[in-house]
């Protein structure tokens, strides 16, 4: 089953929204007007409180974004999206990375065959391995104990893992996990000069084990190795995660220490599969399959939920009601937890490379917005930075909020004072303070008439400012894998709406060519011809 085509511009819920957005009503007169609000637009579910009430939308809002979902397509479109159909049309793959974390009895087909056994099989290996390493009973060439993990991968094979093993610092076990992604060889050598040979594994990640970045370095760091230890050593300090076995041969790892990729698994997606092996290794296989069984807490709750309630699909609505009727242009994710400092990275690459597209699924290119700019920072760190375009600014930017109820240590102090400020931001963002509020503020303080008047404008804030709050109770793995989760399907049902292909990347492909040119060109110069530009910088970069 192909996923529909249907224009979006098309549909009367499209026509009707369009309508809606012309009549605005602020937020603050939509709390006015319905004291239930808050209970009307909010959404419990596990641990999760989804409280959505702080948004531009009222009842019929809402109820022309269900109907837009229903008439693009949504419901068979998720049934595909679970199925193990061929959505990925422009890469002829199916888009499986819920089976990942599918429970061990499900059957999920690809051209028919059941993967769900051989999931199982690379999740045993992993869970083994993890658990050799953290225990000392895997050693190095020198018959030691691995104190320090590398990962070398770029793109989901960083971001992934990277920001799991962040999220997850509370859980970690002894062993120091880096990520090395970079091709910058200065990112590399810092990285080296961290840990010692003589107990550090090196987990390689590339489907291909050809993307440049990540061989290129992991090049480098065999040739370090070698040096210290001799090439005899590789095979007890690597371990590869790809599908090329020829070329992992000849790199030196043998084939017990492979740890398979599918390609029914975008990489972007990737962190539920043997990519996540740097994570199992520094928390533990235990906590490693709690992040999974989270994930699929969330993929049953998104599979089996009606729109109205289902927490992805509301949230994917709301972006495309800011994106396409309120003309917003990015959307803004503020964790209060430190822990989850990478987030906003990984969702970055995440949605922005999913849904940043201008070709529908027709192959004609799209009239409307689809991806929108992702960004963010960890509160109250961003409170002291950007908070002040968000107050203030003149463009209107949805922000997600995501909180804890429970700190991980415990320090109830710091914790109240931290969501102190996770609630106050949001109320702040959506009531503001009148020019009455602001004078009579100035007066108290036994200000001058003519100071006070020239203070006003600049103190004043509008308010009506869009949040979004995520109450969560703990940051454990579990509630961690439903969150990851929660934005996939986020994504997906923006794609579905927007009618593109969110799950290939054709957009980085260019740049890669061009490298490679421009590469034989700094060595062999004067084969090909550049713009102005290009031609200019090269010169001054080789002279």
């Amino acid at each position: 089953m192909e996923l529909p085509k249907t224009n979006p511009t098309t549909t009367n819920s499209w026509n009707k929204l369009t309508q809606l957005a012309k009549e605005p009503k602020t937020l603050q007169n939509y709390f006015a007007d319905n004291t239930s609000r808050a209970a009307q637009f909010s959404i419990a579910w596990d641990s999760f409180f989804l409280d959505y009430s702080k948004n531009h939308i009222d009842k019929d809002i809402q109820s022309a974004l269900l109907g837009l979902a229903n008439e693009v397509g949504l419901e068979d479109a998720r049934k595909a999206y679970f199925s193990g159909e061929i959505i990925n049309q422009t890469e002829g793959r199916a888009v499986l990375h819920t089976a990942l974390r599918a429970k061990e009895n499900a059957d999920i087909r690809v051209e028919g065959e059941n993967v769900v056994p051989e999931i199982y099989a690379v999740r045993a290996k992993i869970k083994a391995f993890a658990n050799a390493v953290i225990t000392g009973e895997r050693k190095s060439s020198t018959e030691q104990a691995f104190t320090d993990v590398v990962n070398i991968g770029i793109g989901g094979s960083d971001l992934g893992p990277a920001m799991i093993t962040e999220a997850l610092a509370y859980y970690k076990n002894h062993l120091n996990v880096h990520f090395m992604s970079n091709v910058d060889g200065d990112h590399v050598m810092e990285i080296l000069k961290k840990v010692n040979p003589a107990t550090t594994l090196f987990v390689v990640v590339s489907k291909t084990f050809g993307t440049q970045e990540t061989m290129t370095n992991a090049n480098t760091v065999k040739q370090w190795l070698t040096d210290a230890l001799g090439a005899a050593a590789v095979s007890d300090h690597f371990v590869a995660v790809s599908t090329n076995f020829a070329a992992i041969n000849a790199f030196g790892i043998q084939s017990k220490n492979v740890f398979p990729m599918n390609d029914w698994v975008g990489g972007r997606f990737s962190l539920w599969s043997a990519v996540g092996l740097s994570a199992a290794l520094a928390v533990g296989p235990e906590n490693f399959e709690a992040l999974l069984d989270g994930a699929n807490d969330m993929d049953e709750h998104f599979a089996m939920t009606p729109f109205e309630k289902n927490i992805p699909v509301i949230l994917a609505l709301l972006t495309v009601w800011y994106n396409n009727f309120l003309g917003a242009q990015s959307e803004v994710v503020i964790p209060y937890t430190q822990y989850l400092n990478r987030l906003p990275a990984y969702l970055q690459q995440g949605i922005m490379e999913s849904n940043g597209k201008s070709i529908d699924r027709a192959g004609r290119a799209v009239s409307y917005n689809t991806g929108n700019i992702i960004w963010g920072e960890t509160g109250t760190n961003s409170q002291h930075a950007f908070f002040q375009l968000l107050h203030q600014g003149t463009k209107l930017i949805p922000a997600h909020f995501i909180g804890f109820a429970e700190a991980l240590h415990g320090n109830k102090g710091h914790h109240d004072k931290l969501m102190a400020n996770f609630f106050a931001q949001t109320e702040a963002l959506m009531k503001g303070k009148t020019e009455s509020q602001v004078r009579k503020e100035l007066t108290q303080k036994a200000m001058d008439k003519a100071a006070i008047e020239q203070l006003v404008p600049f103190k004043i804030f509008t308010g009506n400012k869009p949040t979004t709050t995520l109450l969560m109770h703990k940051l454990t793995p579990k509630t961690l894998g439903a969150l990851v989760a929660m934005y996939e399907h986020k994504i997906f049902v923006e794609g579905v709406v927007w009618n593109i292909f969110s799950y290939d990347q054709w957009g980085v492909e260019l740049g890669k060519q061009l490298t490679s040119v421009i590469l034989d060109e700094m060595h062999n110069p004067g084969q090909v011809k550049h713009d102005g530009s290009t031609a200019q910088l090269l010169a001054r970069y080789k002279s």
